[in-house]
């Protein structure tokens, strides 16, 4: 539905070129609800706008539907308004003076293409009916909550009838309860409509709540493209893997096959890696285990508990091992004690290139933040 091929963004600033997308290529499926998930300055609200048409790229291809948008080769650009997308951001743009119904009406009775009254009527009380507000068509709308106004921005992108959906951030200015209540309403909508959505976020767990897949990208480029499962247990880089979900991080060498040398001791691990190479350890908390007793079992420390923060369900404990800080998150234990023992399952280790010696890389290269 989405296909955007080696496309590139530069702008020009005073320090020079900044590379703000460097040869995406992307493939969203039809129905399908795409997430581009990243830290500000990724470049994730840039290819969005470049998809949105209202940013020219610098090279590549874009097409929706099978048509192209976008071709630097082809000299084709084709402006935002005659993309059939249905956009919502991160500012909801409802108009105060004007009431619920008039605000979702607005791209049918003001755009490039207007409507007779009686379809402007028809689809926006469908648009409202769709997101639960056709009670509300005729309240100011001021007197609406955060969450109404951002069902009112939806009902807006979907009145246009559009190809598919392009969202910027658009739960950032609620609270965290009712994010949460409003990510199961726009999952459950989009999938009912049978929608194509691209959707932009910072926040992973909006991005998991939300996504059939998920685009992790860093400087203008994409780091790595999966489900929510895939990522958080495999992910392909130490970059991946810090950014979607919590880890432990310890540097090592391997000293013999399956065997880690670290800071914490001798742990054994599959690896796939030269014997002497430099690595990166990479542990989730919640696969760390905790016991009061030492059960001699292999890949097993004793560390000094510094803290334990109760969260519900679980126990975020820090442990003290030598010279590092281990956390692990489990579901509750009998006896708690100083000194505990901590045991890593061989299976739940991921290993990566040196992260130290990415960090010296990255400090030569100097890019400017790009949303």
């Amino acid at each position: 539905m989405i296909s955007v091929r080696n496309v590139a963004m530069q702008f020009r600033s005073r320090e020079g070129a900044v590379q703000a997308l460097r040869g995406i290529d992307l493939e969203v499926r039809k129905g399908e609800i795409f997430v581009l998930l990243g830290r500000s300055g990724s470049g994730k609200t840039t290819l969005l706008r470049c998809v949105a048409g209202l940013e020219r790229p610098s090279a590549g291809n874009i097409s929706l539907g099978g048509r192209t948008v976008f071709s630097d080769g082809e000299g084709i650009f084709v402006p935002s308004e005659d993309r059939e997308l249905g956009m919502v951001f991160q500012s909801y743009a409802v108009w105060p003076h004007m009431t619920v119904f008039e605000n979702v009406a607005l791209p049918l009775t003001q755009g490039k293409k207007k409507f007779p009254k009686t379809v402007v009527k028809s689809r926006v009380s469908e648009a409202l009916r769709l997101v639960q507000l056709e009670e509300l068509g005729g309240r100011p709308a001021p007197l609406l909550s955060g969450g109404q106004q951002q069902r009112v921005a939806l009902a807006r992108a979907l009145a246009i009838k559009p190809r598919a959906l392009l969202m910027d951030e658009p739960l950032s200015n609620l609270d965290a309860r009712l994010r949460e209540e409003l990510r199961f309403e726009i999952r459950d909508l989009v999938k009912k409509i049978g929608i194509t959505v691209l959707y932009v976020t910072h926040d992973q767990v909006e991005a998991m709540g939300l996504a059939d897949r998920i685009a992790i990208m860093d400087h203008g480029v994409i780091l790595q493209v999966g489900d929510s499962q895939e990522l958080y247990h495999q992910p392909a880089s130490a970059s991946v893997a810090e950014f979607f979900g919590s880890m432990n991080w310890l540097e090592g060498r391997i000293s013999e096959v399956g065997i880690l040398e670290t800071e914490i001791g001798r742990l054994l691990a599959d690896v796939a890696r030269s014997v002497g190479s430099s690595v990166a350890i990479g542990v989730r908390p919640e696969d760390v285990e905790l016991s009061v007793s030492a059960s001699g079992g292999m890949n097993e420390f004793e560390g000094q508990v510094l803290s334990r923060i109760f969260l519900g369900e679980y126990i975020l404990f820090q442990l003290q091992i030598r010279t590092q800080k281990i956390t692990a998150k489990v579901r509750g234990i009998a006896g708690l004690q100083d000194r505990m023992y901590l045991r890593i399952p061989k299976d739940k280790i991921r290993v990566f290139p040196s992260r130290l010696a990415n960090l010296h890389s990255a400090a030569k290269e100097t890019t400017l933040p790009v949303n």
